[in-house]
C-alpha cells in the first residue's frame, strides 16, 4: 500500500497530501435568503441566513428560520457539502425557490470553506467507531 501512496504523490507532483484511509472532506455552507422580482409572503426576509458546519445547522442573528423552507432545503444540503463535478447542476445551480408557490423568496447556497472528517470519528458502526470528532478530550464514559 505504501508504494501506491508514493506513486500517487509522484503523479500529483507532491502538491496534495495523501489522505488517511478514513478521511473525507465536507464543505461548510451558508444558506441566505435572497429576493426576486416577486414579493416574499413567508416569514423570511432578504439577508436572513443559517450556516452548515459538518452535521450542525447554525442559525444566524435572531436564531430562527421558517420550518417549511428549511424542510425543503434540507435534502440539498448534504449533497452540496460534497465535492461535485464542475458540470453537475449541484455545483452550478446555487438558488432554491421557496416551496410556497406564491412566495418570491429564494435561498442561495454558497460553499464557504472545507472541513476534514474521519469515518472513525463520525460512524455509528461499532467495529469502526472511534472517539466522536465533537467529543475531543472527553472520556468514553457518559
Amino acid at each position: 500500500m505504501n508504494h501506491v501512496r508514493k506513486l500517487l504523490n509522484v503523479l500529483l507532483g507532491g502538491r496534495r497530501r495523501i489522505m488517511a484511509d478514513d478521511e473525507y472532506w465536507l464543505y461548510d455552507l451558508k444558506v441566505e435568503v435572497v429576493g426576486s422580482d416577486r414579493p416574499m409572503v413567508c416569514n423570511h426576509r432578504e439577508g436572513d441566513y443559517f450556516t452548515v458546519e459538518g452535521e450542525n445547522v447554525i442559525f444566524g442573528p435572531g436564531g430562527s428560520f421558517p420550518l417549511y423552507p428549511l424542510a425543503a432545503l434540507l435534502p440539498f444540503l448534504p449533497a452540496r457539502q460534497r465535492e461535485t463535478d464542475a458540470n453537475d447542476w449541484m455545483t452550478t445551480d446555487t438558488e432554491i425557490a421557496c416551496p410556497d408557490p406564491h412566495c418570491g423568496g429564494r435561498f442561495r447556497i454558497v460553499r464557504t470553506g472545507r472541513r476534514r472528517f474521519r469515518h472513525s470519528e463520525t460512524t455509528g458502526l461499532p467495529d469502526r467507531r472511534g472517539a466522536p470528532y465533537w467529543a475531543e478530550g472527553e472520556s468514553d464514559e457518559r
